[in-house]
Protein backbone atom coordinates (compact mmCIF):
# COMPACT_ATOMS: atom_id res chain seq x y z
CA UNK A 1 0.00 0.00 0.00
CA UNK A 2 1.09 3.85 -0.64
CA UNK A 3 1.94 5.89 2.26
CA UNK A 4 -0.71 8.04 1.10
CA UNK A 5 -3.48 5.64 2.42
CA UNK A 6 -2.40 5.95 5.62
CA UNK A 7 -2.64 9.15 6.62
CA UNK A 8 -3.82 11.02 9.47
CA UNK A 9 -7.29 12.74 8.41
CA UNK A 10 -6.98 16.41 9.00
CA UNK A 11 -9.37 17.65 11.34
CA UNK A 12 -12.54 19.38 9.81
CA UNK A 13 -12.67 22.43 8.99
CA UNK A 14 -14.43 25.04 11.63
CA UNK A 15 -18.25 25.90 10.18
CA UNK A 16 -18.54 28.88 8.31
CA UNK A 17 -19.70 30.81 10.49
CA UNK A 18 -16.45 30.39 12.85
CA UNK A 19 -14.39 30.91 9.75
CA UNK A 20 -16.04 34.21 8.97
CA UNK A 21 -16.40 35.72 12.92
CA UNK A 22 -12.16 34.58 12.83
CA UNK A 23 -12.16 36.48 9.86
CA UNK A 24 -13.50 39.51 10.76
CA UNK A 25 -11.56 39.28 14.27
CA UNK A 26 -8.19 39.04 12.32
CA UNK A 27 -9.20 42.13 10.10
CA UNK A 28 -10.02 44.22 12.74
CA UNK A 29 -7.40 43.50 15.11
CA UNK A 30 -4.66 44.20 12.19
CA UNK A 31 -6.60 47.08 10.80
CA UNK A 32 -7.39 49.03 13.39
CA UNK A 33 -4.33 49.77 15.57
CA UNK A 34 -2.89 50.66 11.41
CA UNK A 35 -5.80 53.53 11.04
CA UNK A 36 -5.39 54.56 14.48
CA UNK A 37 -1.19 55.27 14.24
CA UNK A 38 -1.91 56.95 11.13
CA UNK A 39 -4.38 59.22 12.12
CA UNK A 40 -2.26 59.82 15.26
CA UNK A 41 0.31 60.92 13.19
CA UNK A 42 -1.56 62.70 10.69
CA UNK A 43 -3.86 64.49 13.33
CA UNK A 44 -2.60 63.93 16.65
CA UNK A 45 -5.27 61.84 17.30
CA UNK A 46 -6.42 58.75 18.49
CA UNK A 47 -8.89 56.58 16.40
CA UNK A 48 -11.20 56.53 19.72
CA UNK A 49 -10.48 60.53 20.41
CA UNK A 50 -12.14 60.40 16.62
CA UNK A 51 -14.67 58.42 17.22
CA UNK A 52 -16.17 60.70 20.33
CA UNK A 53 -15.45 64.22 18.39
CA UNK A 54 -17.62 62.52 15.17
CA UNK A 55 -20.20 61.36 17.21
CA UNK A 56 -21.08 64.32 18.76
CA UNK A 57 -20.25 65.84 15.73
CA UNK A 58 -23.19 63.93 13.79
CA UNK A 59 -25.74 65.16 16.89
CA UNK A 60 -28.13 67.84 16.85
CA UNK A 61 -26.07 71.20 18.88
CA UNK A 62 -23.15 68.69 18.92
CA UNK A 63 -24.20 67.53 22.25
CA UNK A 64 -25.33 64.14 23.53
CA UNK A 65 -26.39 62.24 26.90
CA UNK A 66 -22.96 60.52 28.08
CA UNK A 67 -24.86 57.47 27.60
CA UNK A 68 -25.89 57.74 24.40
CA UNK A 69 -22.71 58.84 23.54
CA UNK A 70 -21.39 55.93 24.96
CA UNK A 71 -23.46 53.26 23.24
CA UNK A 72 -22.45 55.13 20.04
CA UNK A 73 -18.68 54.48 20.41
CA UNK A 74 -19.18 51.29 22.16
CA UNK A 75 -17.19 52.59 25.30
CA UNK A 76 -18.45 51.42 28.62
CA UNK A 77 -19.32 54.36 30.81
CA UNK A 78 -16.13 54.76 33.35
CA UNK A 79 -14.52 53.96 29.85
CA UNK A 80 -16.01 56.80 28.50
CA UNK A 81 -15.60 59.01 30.95
CA UNK A 82 -11.77 58.48 31.67
CA UNK A 83 -11.59 59.32 27.85
CA UNK A 84 -13.58 62.18 28.48
CA UNK A 85 -11.66 64.16 30.92
CA UNK A 86 -8.64 63.88 28.55
CA UNK A 87 -10.37 65.33 25.73
CA UNK A 88 -11.75 68.00 28.18
CA UNK A 89 -8.64 68.85 29.16
CA UNK A 90 -7.77 69.22 25.70
CA UNK A 91 -10.12 71.48 24.92
CA UNK A 92 -11.84 69.05 22.72
CA UNK A 93 -15.14 69.01 25.07
CA UNK A 94 -16.98 69.65 28.07
CA UNK A 95 -19.85 68.73 30.22
CA UNK A 96 -22.58 69.90 31.66
CA UNK A 97 -25.57 68.70 33.45
CA UNK A 98 -28.64 68.11 31.90
CA UNK A 99 -31.74 70.62 32.91
CA UNK A 100 -34.35 68.51 34.99
CA UNK A 101 -32.30 65.48 35.73
CA UNK A 102 -29.57 65.87 38.59
CA UNK A 103 -27.93 62.33 37.16
CA UNK A 104 -27.12 62.96 33.76
CA UNK A 105 -24.63 65.25 31.86
CA UNK A 106 -24.47 66.10 28.39
CA UNK A 107 -21.26 65.91 26.39
CA UNK A 108 -20.62 68.78 23.76
CA UNK A 109 -17.80 69.96 21.49
CA UNK A 110 -16.03 73.15 21.62
CA UNK A 111 -15.43 75.14 18.70
CA UNK A 112 -11.82 73.37 18.81
CA UNK A 113 -13.15 69.97 18.97
CA UNK A 114 -15.13 70.95 16.25
CA UNK A 115 -12.32 72.79 14.03
CA UNK A 116 -10.60 69.36 14.81
CA UNK A 117 -13.20 66.90 13.40
CA UNK A 118 -13.61 68.73 10.66
CA UNK A 119 -9.77 68.66 10.13
CA UNK A 120 -9.79 65.18 11.35
CA UNK A 121 -12.67 63.37 8.87
CA UNK A 122 -11.20 63.70 5.18
CA UNK A 123 -7.50 62.08 7.29
CA UNK A 124 -9.86 59.27 8.09
CA UNK A 125 -11.57 58.60 5.44
CA UNK A 126 -7.92 58.55 2.87
CA UNK A 127 -6.64 56.27 5.72
CA UNK A 128 -9.98 54.02 6.38
CA UNK A 129 -9.86 54.01 1.94
CA UNK A 130 -6.35 52.72 1.68
CA UNK A 131 -6.18 50.22 4.86
CA UNK A 132 -9.48 48.87 4.35
CA UNK A 133 -11.68 50.21 0.85
CA UNK A 134 -8.72 49.05 -1.70
CA UNK A 135 -8.56 45.79 -0.75
CA UNK A 136 -12.68 44.86 -1.60
CA UNK A 137 -14.90 45.76 -4.51
CA UNK A 138 -17.66 47.74 -4.31
CA UNK A 139 -20.18 44.68 -4.12
CA UNK A 140 -17.88 43.56 -1.24
CA UNK A 141 -18.12 46.61 0.43
CA UNK A 142 -22.02 46.75 -0.18
CA UNK A 143 -21.93 42.88 1.03
CA UNK A 144 -19.92 43.63 4.37
CA UNK A 145 -22.26 46.70 5.35
CA UNK A 146 -25.52 45.16 4.57
CA UNK A 147 -24.29 42.04 6.66
CA UNK A 148 -22.65 43.52 9.30
CA UNK A 149 -25.73 46.31 9.71
CA UNK A 150 -27.66 43.01 9.92
CA UNK A 151 -26.12 41.47 12.75
CA UNK A 152 -26.09 44.76 14.71
CA UNK A 153 -29.70 45.53 14.45
CA UNK A 154 -30.42 41.50 15.52
CA UNK A 155 -29.68 42.55 18.64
Amino acid sequence: MRAAYWRVPKAADPPLFLQAWLAFLTAHARVVPRVSQQLEAACGISLAWFDVLFQLSRAPGGRRRMHELADAVLLSKSGLTRLMDRMAEAGLVTRSAVPGDRRSLHAQLTPAGRQLVGRARPAVQRIVADQFGRHLTDAELTILRDAFANVAHST
